[in-house]
Order: structure tokens, then C-alpha cells, then sequence
């Protein structure tokens, strides 16, 4: 039987239709990019989601800004919706969005060691997932004492002002905080293709390491700012080169944990501060979760008991349960103990900056400097204004009865200011001021009075305008402004320091299960940890079209490993902790997993054993440096060490000396061939040594890798093996070259 014919599809023939349908297809994609994509991807991060130099994104100046005009400085609280519903007419998003964003800055909700909203009423907790903030009609806030910092001096000068959204009114572009509130208030924010993530700072430090800053451009920071501060409390595992790191770069991580203490007569662990990263609930679902799953033996029960008097977890233990031993396996196993990563990522002049502490500091003056000369400048001009207006008055002064003969006998009223410009030579503006001087006012007393002011004006002119010419005088002022916002408005820190080498190591409680396991690294950063019987069993390993196998070796589950970057870092990491898997899976992608740094990436793995033995670095520039394994271990659990090797040259191959002496091959970009003894390389102390050299180089050549010689196709080692370095080596004959495929014939 044969099929029906369908009918044909009625095309579009509007004219129109067919144009716009062109328009969208042929439309390159570089274009839609341009003209769609990026205006919003600048707009979110220029105004919405990157803080600026003084420490507020666009939505959180415009809530305080309004509140400032509305009087809550020093007024009393009003109505949380009244607030919300003045506030949008600066911004447009919404009541929810702007209601957020007073939460987050209130003192209730404790997400900001600073708060600069002074509120009343349920505002939630940040350490809470559940507990909801109330709805803003039932919630009253007005500003907290420390935003007179904030606006003081706005009316004269000291910052910008732009139209709002519908040009009807105006706002500023700043707000001229008096102390680097940048660092101060923690910020958080996602862009499109980068995000910002600021720790807070406690106050007083701040400013004392600003003053101290201003003093000597050179003054060690982490003397005075001695570690991030949170409005949770909790304790920082201080370890100073990851601090460092953070201060110079504006880059890293550091660890929370939570405090805790433990009631004898109860047997129970009271929690009573978490780090800021996590909450309340987050802690208990791990617990029950590790307590269900038969990891945790020694908890009975856990419940949230916070109230009125703040944040209490109870954990009940069961007898004979050692509390430390269990909460060092919290630490481990729970958000407990939390890592917050920093990305200082601030707008300088509409342009997103990565910005280290000092740098934060630089700016912050800079911006601070414009404003008090801008306040300077502002106040001058007034007195000078003011001095004009007395010498118009003192020139009357000559002959007040004149003065009222002018005015007397003048027919129209328009004409009295152009009588007495002519009268007494005085300019327009005197006029005006004389002429507008009330009758009761026109004797001598009052005029006299008012000349008496000249002098006393001439003198504050001069000093201002010595103010205004000179930086240190200016520095002098912004250095007393942040010692007075250290008097009224200073406080203790609230997360304790404990130095890492003096916290308790993670307690392993139960035995490490130890099995023979094979590990494979490819060429992107995979890794896969298959046990011997998988791999026999599994097929051809899996890896991304455009990956392959780099490294392969044989470890045990209870081992370490050591993670080289192309960044200078080392990471460690135990095999135990990542899952058996299969050759038919991509694996963990190692530069996620470790949080290495934007653009970072795997250089080499090893299996440091007992961290005997020696690891060779070989650096694109000719040298290598040869170090010992127990360089890298670590006395505590510590996951990554900065400066892992020389950052001076490229890295290109990293080689681990497990033994005895071997010889290694060394190739240049010259096609050159070195193969010399490890023994020739001496063993360096300290892990950022420059090495020493062992290829001779021409200036437009460089070493491209280097691997022991015995896994070389080189047949004639002889001809490229050396007795001392450093050496040019040989050119590479073509029988010597990696192998290739073999071409059969054609008949």
C-alpha cells in the first residue's frame, strides 16, 4: 500500500517576517557578544556585585544614603517598609532585594563585625539556615552611631554626586568613610566570569595598621593586623605564610574552627561559636549524617539549644567517650572546621582590581586624600566668599549716612545694587550683601562687628590654604580621624589565633585500611586511584579528547602525596581520600578539588613515602635544583606550602630520587642532548634555591624537558653523557630520536 503524501509546509512569505528571521541567523556571534552580552556583564560588575574602595557595593550605599536623608542618624527607628519604600527611589530592584541588603547590615543578623543599621525586631541569624527574618513591616531600624564616619562631611564637597536611575534626584558616587571600611566589613559577591570575597578585619587593627601604614610605607602589616576577625567568633588556624600570601596577593585561604566546651556533670559538648562559612544546621545534618553511617561511635544525640543568650550546639556523649579525641575527628569530618577563601577583588575607578592589603591601604589613602582636600577646598572657598562680603562692608563703613542716601533717594528698586556698586566701588555681590542688611542693622556696632571677623578670617584662609599645599598636613588630619574612630568606636576581637604548630593534630580514631592501589595523573590534572584487581579487570583508561596519560606509579592507600604546581606551591594530600574508582571514568580534576588559584595548574606527583630521598627540579633556563623530600613534610596536617621551588625560571620536569644515583637525559629547544649523573647535583637546603646550571644554553634556546636516561630511545649514551656540568651537550642524531611508527612497504 503506498504511504499518503504529505502536504508541503506553507512557508512565510511576510516580507517582514523573513527579514527578522535573516536578521537573527546571520548575526555573527562576536556581535551578540558585544552588543547583548557584554553591557550586561559590565553592568553587574560595575554596579551591582563588586564592592568599591569604600567598602559598599551600589544597593548597600543607596539604603544607607537614604537612611541618612531620612534622619536616622541621630533620629529614632522607624518602620523597616518605610525605609525600604524611600530607598526605592534610588533603587529600582525591588523591596525584597533592598530589604536583603538591610538584613545583611543590621545588628541583628550579626553577618558584619561593624553593623551599620541599629535594628529592632527579628532580623534572623547568619549563623542560621532556618531561622527567617521577620517581614519589614513588623522590624524597626535606624543607623548605628559608627555611619557618622560614614557621612561625615558629605554636605561639603568631599565626594561626587550622580543622578539616580530616573534623573530626579541625586546620590553619591562614594561615601566618605573616614577609615578603610573596606577591610572592616566582610563582602561577598558574584559576577559574571569573577567574583569577590572579602574577610572582615576587626576595626581597631585596621585603623592602627592604617595610621602606622601612613607613618612608613615600609611597616609590616601583619605586625598590627594581626589575622582576619569574623562577628562569629570562632578560632583562626594562624599560619603565617598563608597570611602572608593573602597580604601580598589578595589571594588564599585559611582555616575557622568552631569553640567549644565540655560539661563534665552533663557529659556533653556545648558548641557555642561556628565558623562564619557555615550554620548551625549544616553542623547537625553532618553529625547525624557521620552518626547514621556508623563513622561517629561516640555522640548519643545533638540538638540546637540557641536562645535569647546566642548560639549553643549540645552534642550528648555516650560513656566513656573521649571529647577531645571527638572533636578533633569533627574538625575533620564536619563544616566544624572550615576553610574561607579570599579573592580581594575591588573596583579602582570602574575597574575590577585583585588587590593585597598594602595595595587596599594605597588606594584607600589616595581616595581618603582627594576627599579631605576636596573638604579643605570647600570651607576655603566659603571664607573667602565670607572675607569678600566683609570688605564690601567695610568700604561702607567709610560712610554709612552715604550709603542711605543711595538707597533713599534711588526711584526703582532694581536699581539700588548698580547705585552703590557705583557709590563705593564695590562688585555686585557686596552690593547685594549691603543692601540687604536689615535697617535695625545699619549702625555702627554691628558693622564693626562684622569687620572685627576679617582679620580672624584672613588668618583661617591662610592656614587652609597652607592645609591644602601640604601632604603631611593632610595625612596629619586622616591620621587623627582614624584615632578617633578607634576611641569611640574600637572593640576586642572576636575570633581567637591559634598558631598552627600548637593545634592539636586530627585524630585518627579508627585503623587506616592499607591496600596496594595504582595511581594515574593525565596530562589536563585527572586522577584516578584504581586498586590492582580493577585494573586487571578494566578496560583502556578514559580520558577527554584532548588529555592523555602523563603519570602512572604504585602507592599504598595509607600514603602521601605531593602535588607540584606550576605556581611554586606544593600540595598534600593522602590517597586514602579520594575513592577507588574505575579506568572508565575521567577522575577527580585535581586543580578543583585542591582550590588551586585562578590559571594554576598540576606540574608533577609523587609518592614521598617516608620523605627520604631527594626530588630534582629542572628550570627552562638551564639549572636544576636538587632537594630533599622532608623539606616537604609537614608537622601538621598542612594541605598546601607556597614556595615549593624557585619562581626565577620557568619550571619544565620534576624528577624524585628514590635510591641510588642514576644518570638523567636532559634535552634543549636546540635539539641538544645532556645526559649526566645526579651525583654531580648537591643537595640544597632551602626549597626556593636557584639551583646550579647544568645546560649551557644559547641565548634563544632553553631546556624542554628532562627524564632519566634509561627511558630514553638513546642507543649511543656515550656520545651525550658529561663528567661535569655545566655542559652544552650533543646535537640529538636521528637514530637517537624518539621512536616512530614503522611504514610498511607498498607492493
Amino acid at each position: 500500500m503506498a504511504r499518503k503524501r504529505q502536504p508541503e509546509e506553507k512557508k512565510n512569505t511576510n516580507p517582514d517576517v523573513v527579514g527578522l528571521h535573516a536578521a537573527v541567523l546571520e548575526q555573527p556571534i562576536t556581535e551578540t557578544l558585544e552588543v547583548n552580552f557584554m553591557p550586561y556583564a559590565m553592568s553587574v560588575i560595575v554596579s551591582r556585585a563588586i564592592p568599591e574602595i569604600d567598602g559598599f557595593k551600589p544597593s548597600q550605599r543607596k539604603l544607607l544614603y537614604t537612611m541618612y536623608k531620612m534622619g536616622l542618624l541621630t533620629g529614632a527607628r522607624t518602620k523597616s517598609a518605610n525605609i525600604v519604600g524611600q530607598t526605592m527611589r534610588l533603587n529600582p530592584h525591588g523591596d525584597a532585594a533592598i530589604y536583603e541588603t538591610m538584613v545583611r547590615l543590621s545588628k541583628g543578623y550579626e553577618a558584619l563585625l561593624t553593623p551599620f543599621v541599629d535594628s529592632k525586631g527579628n532580623f534572623g541569624k547568619v549563623f542560621s539556615r532556618d531561622m527567617a527574618y521577620a517581614a519589614s513591616r513588623y522590624t524597626e531600624a535606624k543607623l548605628s552611631p559608627v555611619c557618622a564616619e560614614l557621612f561625615r562631611d558629605i554636605e561639603r564637597d568631599t565626594v561626587d554626586f550622580i543622578d539616580n536611575y530616573d534623573n530626579t534626584m541625586q546620590e553619591p558616587a562614594l561615601l566618605p568613610t573616614t577609615f578603610p571600611n573596606i577591610l572592616v566589613s566582610a563582602n561577598m559577591g558574584i559576577a559574571v566570569s569573577m567574583a569577590s570575597n572579602i574577610c572582615g578585619f576587626n576595626l581597631a587593627e585596621v585603623c592602627q595598621t592604617a595610621i602606622d601604614y601612613i607613618g612608613d610605607p615600609n611597616h609590616n602589616i601583619m605586625a598590627t593586623l594581626k589575622a582576619p576577625d569574623f562577628p562569629t567568633g570562632g578560632e583562626l588556624i594562624y599560619n603565617a605564610q598563608e597570611i602572608d600570601t593573602i597580604y601580598r596577593t589578595g589571594r588564599g585561604g585559611f582555616k575557622v574552627r568552631a569553640r567549644w566546651r565540655y560539661d563534665k556533670a552533663e557529659n556533653l559538648i556545648e558548641v557555642y561559636e561556628i565558623p562564619y562559612t557555615t550554620t548551625a544546621e549544616a553542623v547537625i545534618d553532618k553529625v547525624a549524617e557521620l552518626v547514621k553511617s556508623g563513622k561517629i561511635k561516640e555522640v548519643s544525640d545533638m540538638r540546637d539549644e540557641t536562645d535569647l543568650n546566642g548560639l549553643k550546639l549540645a552534642i550528648d556523649l555516650k560513656r566513656g567517650a573521649d571529647p577531645d579525641k571527638l572533636m578533633a575527628k569533627l574538625f575533620k569530618l564536619t563544616p566544624l572546621m572550615d576553610t574561607f577563601s579570599c579573592n580581594f577583588n575591588i573596583l579602582i575607578g570602574g575597574m575590577p582590581r585583585v588587590l593585597g592589603v598594602a595595595e587596599i591601604l594605597d588606594e584607600w589613602l589616595s581616595w581618603r586624600t582627594e576627599c579631605v582636600k576636596r573638604r579643605v577646598y570647600s570651607e576655603l572657598n566659603k571664607k573667602k566668599d565670607k572675607l569678600h562680603l566683609l570688605y564690601g562692608l567695610q568700604k561702607i563703613l567709610l560712610d554709612i549716612d552715604q550709603a542711605i542716601v543711595i538707597i533713599r533717594n534711588t526711584e526703582e528698586e532694581s536699581e539700588v545694587v548698580p547705585n552703590l556698586m557705583i557709590g563705593f566701588g564695590i562688585d555686585e555681590v557686596q552690593a547685594e550683601y549691603v543692601a540687604e542688611i536689615r535697617l535695625r542693622n545699619i549702625n555702627r556696632e554691628y558693622i564693626l562687628k562684622r569687620i572685627d571677623e576679617t582679620s580672624d578670617l584672613e588668618a583661617e584662609i591662610r592656614d587652609l590654604e597652607d592645609t591644602l599645599g601640604s601632604l603631611k598636613r593632610i595625612r596629619a588630619i586622616i591620621v587623627a580621624e582614624l584615632k578617633d574612630v578607634i576611641k569611640k568606636h574600637g572593640a576586642e576581637r572576636k575570633t581567637g589565633i591559634v598558631y598552627d604548630d600548637m593545634a592539636e593534630e586530627l585524630f585518627e580514631d579508627e585503623p587506616i585500611e592499607d591496600y596496594p592501589v595504582n595511581i594515574f595523573l593525565s596530562q589536563e590534572g585527572y586522577f584516578k586511584k584504581i586498586t590492582p584487581l580493577s585494573l586487571r579487570m578494566g578496560g583502556e583508561q578514559k580520558y577527554k579528547e584532548s588529555d592523555g596519560p602523563f603519570l602512572s606509579f604504585e602507592s599504598q592507600n595509607k600514603n602521601d602525596l605531593l602535588i607540584f604546581s606550576d605556581k611554586q606551591q606544593v600540595y598534600k594530600v593522602r590517597v586514602r581520600d579520594f575513592e577507588d574508582t574505575k579506568a572508565s571514568v575521567l577522575g577527580t580534576y585535581l586543580p578543583a578539588y585542591l582550590q588551586m588559584d585562578e590559571g594554576e595548574n598540576v606540574k608533577y606527583m609523587l609518592d614521598p613515602g617516608n620523605y627520604t630521598g631527594h626530588v630534582i627540579f629542572f628550570f627552562e633556563n638551564g639549572k636544576a635544583a636538587r632537594i630533599e623530600l622532608n623539606a616537604y613534610a609537614t608537622k601538621t596536617n598542612r594541605k598546601k606550602l607556597t614556595g615549593a621551588y624557585s619562581g626565577a625560571s620557568p619550571l619544565v620536569s620534576v624528577i624524585q630520587l628514590s635510591g641510588e644515583e642514576t644518570e638523567l637525559a636532559v634535552y634543549s629547544s636546540e635539539d641538544r642532548v645532556l645526559i649526566f649523573s645526579t651525583s654531580l647535583l648537591s643537595p640544597k637546603a632551602t626549597r626556593t634555591t636557584l639551583g646550579v646550571g647544568v645546560m649551557t644554553l644559547k641565548r634563544t634556546y632553553k631546556v624542554v624537558r628532562a627524564v632519566p636516561a634509561a627511558e630514553t630511545p638513546i642507543g649511543n649514551m656515550t656520545r651525550y653523557r658529561v663528567r661535569n656540568i655545566p655542559a652544552a651537550g650533543a646535537l640529538l642524531k636521528e637514530e637517537d630520536l624518539e621512536e616512530q611508527q614503522i611504514e610498511m612497504p607498498l607492493e
